[in-house]
């Protein structure tokens, strides 16, 4: 799904039975809170596989929380105040194996940072209040 795709879905409202069960998975708070498995490299500051990990500190450090997709192959919007996060990142490594978007707004809204699979960023632009992750 490119970027386009992603903004006509959120704006048209039609979303998928997957990310209408993710959202439903959010509303239940069974969701993206469980730790994801640890990887060989434990020097990495996110040594989880296929999530986004967001950072309290720059340069990677402080607390560090991750979020990915659940199930897996889905996509969806995490709004990061209601998981004690909102004005609290401020760097970032996504290690999923797909773009993860941070926004300034809690509904997946407005311009996006984009950070591509691998990539590291701090400091980051501005502290998202809500992330896309696939």
């Amino acid at each position: 799904m490119n970027w386009l795709d992603f903004r006509r879905l959120t704006r048209a409202g039609s979303w998928s039975l997957g990310a209408l069960l993710t959202v439903a998975g959010l509303a239940t708070g069974s969701l993206l809170l469980s730790p994801a498995e640890a990887s060989a490299d434990d020097t990495n500051p996110c040594p989880f596989s296929d999530v986004l990990c967001l950072f309290d500190g720059e340069d990677y450090t402080g607390a560090v929380w991750n979020v990915r997709a659940w199930p897996p192959g889905t996509s969806t919007c995490v709004g990061l105040p209601e998981h004690g996060w909102e004005g609290r990142a401020e760097s970032a490594i996504n290690r999923g194996t797909q773009n993860a978007y941070l926004f300034p707004n809690e509904d997946c809204s407005g311009y996006p940072v984009t950070l591509l699979p691998g990539e590291w960023l701090s400091p980051l632009e501005f502290a998202p209040k809500s992330v896309f992750v696939f």
